[in-house]
């Protein structure tokens, strides 16, 4: 309990109920190249290797398959975007596509500035709704010269950025579309006005932009233990995609609505997990910390009754929910 922070909200085995602290380790004790026999036997007639459950039967597993296997969304979205953007420096809408939606995706593409080119400048910035609408986009005019545009990766040339959305605008538009109206020192996790912001390796695009926002408000698919490689590496958002989402992305020029699209469909798909009601989830530093005095008591007890007294070290998304 006091290193290991087992709970009801990691990845588990659905055969043998074995805990595991990322879905990569599971997916290595199911289908990886030395599973568990037992449990890669069942998993292998009744297991989804997208979510990695379990079902009662290969029919009850088809029927899931239709709904866990996304495809990547529809290009001709993303080619009308395209144009759109093309024809001004930005376009927006706070309207109708933002009414009652509490979580914003984010993606950008960075060109680079230095004399080697390997300083990463925001160039585009998408933000995009739930229901996968973009709400607002823009090329933004970096601080310094570009000096290499990354043609090849961000489809990105000089006359896009030619009359630009100066990037203080665009700093502005987006801190009001995340805070909607509420003052950052008001901001809280639960039951404000601010929006949840979802994205991968949002500390780079966010300081890039140079954005400030809440830890509490930020889902980020690169640093959520779960979907992590190992304590201190990241898997990208390519793999993931692939892996969870059972689609390519980044297979050319990178569209950062392509990344806003995965990184929110991950979210969701984390959000929707059915885990008992936990609300201490990422306060485990504290809850597992017993004094000396209860050990006896604690070695008494069954493992089921340690682990429901057992808390996360990290915030669960399923409590967004």
């Amino acid at each position: 309990m006091r290193v290991s922070f087992h709970s009801v909200h990691e990845p588990k085995c659905g055969i043998c109920q074995k805990h595991c602290r990322y879905l990569e380790s599971l997916r290595e004790h199911l289908i990886g190249p030395l599973p568990k026999i037992e449990c890669a036997r069942v998993f292998s007639t009744r297991g989804c290797d997208l979510c990695l459950e379990i079902f009662r039967s290969p029919n009850a597993l088809r029927i899931h398959r239709g709904t866990c296997q996304l495809s990547r969304a529809a290009p001709g979205l993303i080619s009308r975007m395209s144009r759109l953007s093309f024809q001004g420096p930005s376009s927006s809408d706070h309207g109708t596509q933002m009414q009652g939606s509490k979580v914003i995706a984010l993606g950008c593409t960075m060109v680079g500035g230095g004399s080697d080119g390997s300083l990463d400048l925001c160039a585009r910035v998408f933000l995009m709704g739930e229901d996968e609408n973009i709400i607002f986009q823009t090329y933004i005019k970096p601080l310094i010269p570009v000096t290499n545009y990354r043609y090849g990766t961000t489809g990105i040339r000089p006359e896009h950025l030619r009359d630009a959305m100066p990037l203080k605008q665009a700093q502005r538009s987006i801190q009001d579309l995340l805070s909607n109206g509420e003052p950052i020192w008001k901001m809280r996790s639960r039951g404000g006005n601010a929006r949840i912001l979802v994205g991968h390796g949002l500390d780079h695009d966010l300081d890039c932009l140079g954005v400030e926002y809440p830890e509490f408000l930020i889902r980020d698919t690169a640093t959520y233990p779960p979907l992590m490689k190992t304590s201190k590496h990241s898997n990208s958002l390519k793999h993931l995609t692939q892996t969870y989402l059972g689609y390519d992305i980044q297979t050319g020029i990178q569209d950062p609505y392509d990344d806003c699209v995965a990184a929110m469909r991950l979210y969701v798909r984390m959000r929707s997990q059915n885990h008992p009601r936990d609300d201490s989830s990422g306060s485990g530093e504290n809850r597992n910390n017993y004094p000396s005095w209860r050990q006896p008591e604690l070695e008494k007890m069954t493992p089921e009754a340690l682990l429901e007294l057992s808390s996360s070290d990290y915030y669960c998304w399923c409590l967004d929910s």
